[in-house]
């Protein structure tokens, strides 16, 4: 029994109460259990497959992760890992780059060998983050200061115990600590609550069909009060990574509110309008539009006897959701099925010479999603997919100030490159007069803060506590804090 808990402790899993019921582990804990568990299993001669196990993890339960992965390799396994954490690539003994781009622009293999040689590599953009110099030469980074503060009383929730905080507005914070200490607790649920009862109204989402307000909430479910900043705040924006759809019927086109635009152009058509469609008869969720086959789903299920059943494209409609009266209405020679299937890069270039449809693409682009199809069913995209599109539907419209933005861990699953274009917009929000707090591990990300707040010391119970909060320059100098140290190596690379 101790030999199995040593490894769940060696991976940072040690603050887990025995009982605690997998439904309410974080994805990262589920992992690094999986994983203790083939620690123990004594096999060799096995395969192991992970997709970004670092994911969620601060730098020290990574370095967590690396020893059980070295003892599984060490008693003769092969390990393969798709990662975008540069410490874990630095720690492979092999590398495979695919690129050069995503999407379309992507499927090639680069690369393959050892880590040194993906240097030569001109077209890897793994390469350009890997190996550049991130020296500042000493400059000092000249942070934006506070227009004011938020200041949280009384904290109490899982292992935050009457916990004071106090968050700046007007800037870009970073709350940081190892996974369990506590982070999530305190922004994602206490201050996103508390705010939004001051407000008045359910947390408000970025766009879409899919607008889920916060339960009803009770004065004796907050724990903790707000002792001032909130006339700093107008408005309360969370961007998470929840599917942005349950069905294929919602994709990037019709969440981004891209698609009604795409609707009306092609209802003032000379065809459309001399057959008297409107807007909706573009749509493939309605009667009028739909192919009548597939009623606008683009497949049909087979039944096989014995056998389970198989989705196929539409025979009536060949997959465009569309029935043929709507499909003969064009615009530049291309019917709306056409602008489904184009990606987000394709599009702009189509819609140049519009300037509401062009703008809403250019931003979709902006956050690293050019590649995408704007037809993409919504149950297709990833997390970190979904979350840039709710970013990109919120950097649409036109900023007032004073929005609280918060993001829980936004560079999960994000090559270096995305980070660098994620970073470009939420720096861009607070330039227009927001506020941004960010959960996060990403010691880039941190370290291009205006304020980091470090909870821990530990996780579980030994954390709850804010042990430092100032610039990454003050945070880094702190003692007690398991970011200080890896907060100082990246300032110092």
């Amino acid at each position: 029994m101790l030999a199995r808990l040593d490894v769940m402790m060696d991976l940072g899993l040690g603050y887990l109460t025995i009982e605690r019921e997998t439904p309410t582990l974080s994805p990262g804990e589920l992992q690094r259990l999986r994983l203790a568990t083939q620690v123990r299993s004594n096999l060799f001669g096995v395969v192991y497959v992970l997709d970004e196990p670092s994911a969620g993890l601060h730098p020290a339960d990574t370095e967590a992760l690396l020893r059980a992965l070295d003892k599984l390799k060490a008693s003769g396994n092969s390990i393969f890992v798709v990662e975008h954490e540069t410490d874990v690539i630095r720690h492979a003994d092999w590398i495979v780059d695919v690129g050069p781009g995503a999407g379309v622009g992507g499927g090639e293999i680069l690369y393959s060998g050892p880590t040194d040689g993906l240097r030569a590599i001109n077209q890897s953009l793994t390469a350009k983050y890997f190996f550049r110099n991130t020296a500042t030469n000493g400059k000092k980074r000249q942070y934006r200061q506070p227009k004011d503060w938020l200041k949280l009383e009384g904290v109490t929730r899982n292992n935050l115990h009457q916990l004071e905080a106090a968050f700046p507005l007007g800037v870009f914070s970073s709350v940081t600590g190892i996974s369990g200490s506590g982070k999530s607790s305190l922004v994602s649920q206490v201050l996103v609550e508390l705010v939004a009862e001051q407000l008045g109204m359910p947390r408000d989402t970025t766009a879409g069909e899919e607008t889920e307000g916060l339960e009803q909430l009770s004065p004796q479910t907050l724990e903790g009060r707000i002792v001032s900043g909130m006339q700093g705040i107008k408005r309360l924006v969370t961007v998470d990574q929840k599917p942005i759809g349950r069905t294929p019927r919602s994709n990037l086109a019709t969440y981004t509110g891209l698609f009604d635009h795409v609707r009306r152009l092609y209802a003032a058509t000379k065809m459309a309008r001399s057959r008297k469609y409107d807007a909706g008869s573009f749509s493939f969720n309605v009667a009028k539009g739909r192919c009548p086959h597939c009623l606008g789903e683009g497949f049909v299920m087979v039944e096989l006897l014995f056998l389970p059943s198989v989705y196929t494209p539409c025979p009536t409609c060949n997959g465009t959701r569309y029935n043929k009266k709507i499909l003969e209405v064009t615009y530049k020679d291309k019917n709306i099925a056409d602008v489904l299937n184009m990606t987000v890069d394709e599009a702009a270039d189509f819609f140049a010479q519009d300037t509401a449809i062009y703008h809403a693409l250019d931003t979709v682009k902006q956050v690293g999603l050019g590649y995408l199809r704007l037809g993409q069913a919504a149950t297709e995209l990833s997390g970190g997919e979904a979350q840039r599109i709710k970013l990109a539907t919120e950097l649409q419209r036109a900023q007032h100030g004073h929005t609280l933005y918060v993001l829980d861990e936004p560079t999960t699953g994000l090559h270096p490159s995305d980070v660098e274009k994620l970073m470009t917009q939420l720096n861009g929000l607070v330039t227009a007069g927001n506020t941004v707090i960010v959960v996060e591990h990403d010691m880039t990300v941190i370290a291009e803060s205006d304020w980091v707040i470090d909870i821990g010391p530990g996780a579980g119970e030994e954390g709850g506590k804010i042990v430092a909060a100032g610039t990454p320059e003050q945070v880094a100098a702190a003692k007690g804090g398991r970011t200080a140290v890896y907060l100082a190596r990246k300032l110092e690379a």
